[in-house]
């Protein structure tokens, strides 16, 4: 096989192609990670905010001053 004008075995080729897939996936799964990650703070973030801690600990604050 030729690949940019140099002559690669074809078993060279598909090691290669085997280790870009799974460095790919590797990657994939930790930005899958990451998001599950942050949408589970966001989601937990706006959870506090609906009941009102962030006021309550504001008040505090205030209160102390």
């Amino acid at each position: 096989m030729e690949l940019f004008g140099f002559v690669i075995p074809l078993w060279a080729f598909f090691i290669g192609i085997v280790i870009i897939l799974f460095v790919a996936w590797k990657f994939i799964k930790f930005a899958i990670k990451i998001l599950v990650i942050l949408v589970a703070f966001f989601i937990i973030l706006f959870g506090l905010d609906f009941f009102g801690v962030f006021d309550i600990i504001k008040n505090i604050f205030l209160g102390i001053i």
